[in-house]
């Protein structure tokens, strides 16, 4: 007969045995768990090395890419623009290093900058477009009509688009040298725009801008450039607007433009003029603008084509 003792015994003899068996499955299984992961690791890491080298030689490539362009630019736009003179106006947000760069490559196509302007981020001030509207009015030379359009962009392009540019019928001034001098002279004195030397009239502009508007009222700061270089457009033989990586976004004054189809049809854009590409883009659209042609140029999703003469 089998007693209380000796069946307690059996009882713990038993549990003994199954933990026992548990102790060593469990180790058997996860020496086996261990063992897989540490080949994963292993693959993972040589994996994330063979993508550090691919990722240095497409770097290295760029740069070479980048190198080239910028080396071959001036040959690429050699004679585009020869004998014609071009009036740069740039906005708040314009390195001085893209305008010097901008301004060689457009002398490199034979073209001679006659004119240096900047808007001060002021003049796109929701909260002061009354105050430019009002000094637009009083600088206004005689003989220049104002466009119908009452925002503050079209305006002010409607101001400085005569003042800079020649009349594209005749190919003539629009407004005196003393009339240039004193709505330029206002303009500065009011904190919306500045000179840097002598401004003659031509019959090209090259409008260049950053590129996404931020903070608040980019909305209407991109809005504002957008129409102000259509204005411009309308005041001569024609205009380029050129925005930095972003400006094609929904917030940059690219984007404001291509979608504007009145716009569009009329107002060249360039959406990446901060690289060697988007600067012989530029120039080029210039030299297309002669021939009252226009297309939107770059790499944001909107564009036609890199270049012009390579649109997809």
């Amino acid at each position: 007969m089998i007693t209380l003792r000796q069946h307690v015994i059996s009882l713990a003899a038993v549990l003994l045995a199954l933990g026992v068996g548990i102790v060593l499955g469990s180790t058997s299984l996860s020496e086996r768990l261990l063992s897989h992961v540490g080949e994963e690791r292993d693959s993972l890491s040589q994996r994330v090395d063979e993508l550090d080298q691919q990722r240095s030689a497409l770097r290295g490539e760029l740069d070479g890419a980048r190198r080239f362009s910028a080396a071959t630019a001036p040959m690429t736009v050699r004679g585009q623009l020869a004998d014609r003179d071009v009036v740069l106006i740039s906005s708040w947000d314009v390195p001085e290093q893209r305008l010097t760069a901008m301004r060689g490559l457009l002398e490199a196509s034979g073209a001679q900058v006659s004119g240096d302007v900047r808007l001060a981020e002021a003049v796109a001030d929701p909260e002061r477009a009354d105050q430019v509207r009002r000094l637009v009015t009083r600088l206004l030379p005689a003989g220049v009509q104002l466009p119908t359009a009452t925002d503050a962009g079209t305006l002010t392009g409607g101001l400085l688009g005569p003042l800079t540019m020649l009349d594209q019928g005749s190919g003539a001034p629009q407004v005196s040298p003393e009339e240039r001098a004193a709505a330029l002279a206002g303009l500065a004195e009011g904190g919306f725009a500045s000179t840097i030397g002598e401004v003659r009239p031509a019959p090209l502009a090259l409008v260049l801008t950053g590129g996404e508007q931020r903070g608040g009222g980019a909305a209407d700061r991109a809005g504002f450039l957008a129409r102000f270089a259509a204005q411009v457009d309308r005041s001569g033989a024609g205009a380029v607007l050129a925005g930095a990586g972003g400006s094609a976004d929904g917030r940059g004054a690219i984007g404001v433009a291509r979608a504007d189809r009145a716009v569009a049809s009329a107002l060249s854009t360039v959406d990446n003029v901060e690289t060697s590409q988007g600067e012989v883009a530029a120039v080029l659209a210039l030299s297309e603008q002669l021939d009252r042609r226009a297309g939107h140029y770059g790499t944001a999703s909107s564009a036609e084509g890199v270049v012009p003469g390579a649109r997809d």
